[in-house]
């Protein structure tokens, strides 16, 4: 038996109600049992406990029904113990009902115990539940990664996850780190991260059979952006430990892949930096050479993440790569344009966004795509670089930064992910803090095209 799922398929009943059958329900109550009820409109997450005797021990809101996710509020509000459904929607697949369940009894409790353990729910009809507790397991340590404070997850703490991870499956880990990137020809994620206490470094991650289509996933790892010597206002430092939740999301996402076997040859690179202010931090002004031979001058100490991720997929392509992904919470500008829910997604390849598109609405994992639009390719043109990492054009933010990673991809079949790794308000199955945005449905779309 699991934290979050009983091993056996009894428990209590728990019925789900919509708002739409709600009211008849709540009235053919008996008049004593209306009062327990009281308010009781099937909206999403919320729950009526039932006295012995009754068909059910519980109600749980589902809303209109259409959101799987309404089942996530059930594991920590529902009291402790075994729960059972017998009466999932049929448009519900029971694997994400039951991936629902276990993501909303995620907790962060590194400095404060939890309160309680979460309601488990008994194995549902045709679900594969050793599927969904593994994707439950991948995406809270995503969630864990980028919850963890930077004083914990700076360069060192990153590297020491990323060797556990690799340790669990029996992975190969290389770093290089310090004044070793400058040998090595990885010159912008030594700048990036040369300020900080802790030294800049890459770390890669090599799994299965060398036979097998290669994708690599490349996360942004800036384990706390202070946006450099273009200090970010307060406001906006104060969520940096997250600007390293690409990190964690494309780890979360190849320990689902390595979990599930997929016949992949995967390499995962993660350059782990500091963006920090100090005697030695670079300038606005800067003109860097990357490791692909580009060079780009620095408008904006701030815009340091396409820099160190330049360096890492330059690095990526330099084996014949079949897929190349890259996961970053790179721009404010992503947020503007389709808030904190919702992730975009560049590339080039028609086929492959509508292969994404399709598995992101199977797993509810919300995407939308974004034109890289060839008309601002001018924008990011240098004037004594080849590039700038930032343009003057204050609109289009998240499609120029795009437009500067596709410069170092060369004719890899790429994609690319402006997220955000963070839920600023409680949803259920989806908690405040730290969350995997995107990789779910990549991960469902790698199965469908990969699994045996």
């Amino acid at each position: 038996m699991s934290e979050i799922f009983a091993s056996a398929g009894e428990g209590r009943a728990l019925k789900l109600v919509s708002k739409a059958d709600a009211a008849g329900l709540v009235d053919a109550l008996p008049d004593d049992l209306k009062l327990l009820a009281s308010g009781f409109k099937g909206q999403a997450g919320q729950i009526v406990l039932w006295p012995p005797g009754r068909d059910c021990s519980a109600w749980l809101g589902i809303g209109e029904g259409k959101d799987v996710f309404a089942l996530g509020a059930a594991a920590l509000k529902l009291p402790e113990g075994d729960w059972a459904i017998s009466n999932l929607p049929d448009a519900w697949d029971p694997t994400l009902a039951m991936t629902a369940w276990g993501l909303g009894g995620y907790g962060f409790n590194k400095f404060k115990k939890a309160s309680r353990k979460p309601a488990r729910l008994a194995p549902l009809k045709g679900a594969d539940a050793d599927e969904a507790e593994a994707i439950v397991a991948s995406v809270s340590l995503t969630r864990d990664l980028v919850n963890t404070p930077a004083d914990l997850m700076g360069p060192e703490g990153l590297e020491a996850a990323f060797r556990n991870l690799a340790d669990a499956y029996g992975a190969h880990v290389s770093v290089i780190r310090g004044d070793d990137l400058l040998a090595q020809n990885y010159p912008m994620i030594h700048a990036v991260g040369r300020a900080a206490a802790e030294a800049p470094r890459l770390l890669e991650l090599e799994w299965g059979d060398e036979n097998h289509p290669r994708l690599a996933l490349v996360g942004k790892g800036v384990c706390f952006d202070t946006g450099g010597l273009d200090l970010k206002a307060a406001q906006f430092m104060r969520l940096m430990k997250k600007d390293m939740g690409g990190a964690a999301n494309a780890m979360g996402l190849a320990k689902m892949i390595m979990a599930a076997r997929l016949p992949v040859r995967l390499h995962l690179l993660v350059p782990a930096v500091e963006n920090a202010v100090g005697a030695g931090a670079f300038r606005p002004g800067d003109v860097l050479t990357s490791r692909k031979g580009l060079t780009v001058e620095v408008d904006n100490t701030d815009a340091e993440g396409r820099l160190v991720l330049a360096d890492a997929l330059a690095r990526a392509t330099e084996h014949e790569v079949d897929f190349l992904l890259d996961f970053a919470t790179l721009t404010g500008a992503a947020r503007v344009a389709l808030g904190p829910e919702v992730a975009p997604f560049y590339t080039d390849d028609d086929m492959l966004a509508a292969d994404l598109s399709a598995a992101a609405l199977k797993v509810a994992d919300p995407l939308w795509r974004m034109p890289l639009w060839d008309g601002y390719e001018t924008d990011i043109d240098g004037d004594i670089s080849d590039i700038v990492n930032s343009t003057a054009m204050p609109m289009a933010g998240s499609i120029t930064a795009a437009l500067f990673l596709r410069r170092f991809v060369d004719d890899a079949a790429w994609m690319h992910f402006d997220i955000f790794a963070w839920n600023p308000k409680e949803r259920p199955g989806r908690p405040k803090g730290g969350d995997m945005h995107a990789a779910r449905a990549v991960y469902q779309m790698l199965k469908e095209r990969f699994q045996d």
